[in-house]
């Protein structure tokens, strides 16, 4: 597990490599000309976007693939892990959070907005779900331990080979609500 600090957040909080990084954790390993393909970008600046994401350990150049000319990139094993709560005191770093969790929020959006949009038959229309649950009142360390609950059930079912499966999101946002 890599725990995301000050320096490597204010490295990723960039929306443009916040898309690099998704299309590869989406739709796996790319070159840069894969990517700028995809994100209408110019190769250059993916490259550098890529070479910095690296510095920051959130990608790795994949040797096995292409050569010195053609760099394909992939995520590191393992998964990233940021707590917000370590960044409320340093004006700089909370900036850097913000843009990030704005941003994370819009895509999560936008992924609900797409699957919305998208035509998809009645059986995988039927397995979905857009649900919330409003009527909850927990502490810090309840919610915490639902989270840490729904994680373990989302990773029992992390891989399937069976051939009708498709690639699946899975997106859960809770948070507490004044009133």
């Amino acid at each position: 597990m890599r725990r995301i600090d000050a320096r490597s957040l204010r490295g990723l909080a960039h929306p443009l490599r916040m898309r690099i990084l998704e299309a590869i954790e989406l739709d796996g390993p790319a070159t840069s000309s894969t990517l700028a393909t995809r994100l209408g970008e110019n190769t250059g600046t993916i490259s550098w976007h890529l070479r910095l994401l690296a510095e920051h350990g959130y990608l790795e150049e994949d040797t096995d693939r292409g050569t010195k000319r053609e760099r394909w990139w992939r995520l590191p094993p393992g998964p990233t892990v940021l707590d917000p709560s370590e960044f409320l005191d340093d004006p700089e770093t909370r900036r850097a959070l913000d843009v990030y969790l704005r941003d994370l929020v819009e895509r999560y959006y936008n992924r609900v907005r797409t699957y919305v949009d998208e035509d998809w038959p009645a059986e995988w229309q039927h397995a979905a779900g857009l649900s919330d649950w409003r009527h909850l009142r927990l502490t810090p360390e309840q919610l915490h331990n639902l989270n840490e609950e729904i994680g373990a059930v989302i990773d029992r079912y992390a891989s399937s080979d069976a051939p009708d499966a498709e690639r699946v999101i899975v997106q859960l946002q809770s948070f507490p609500r004044r009133t």
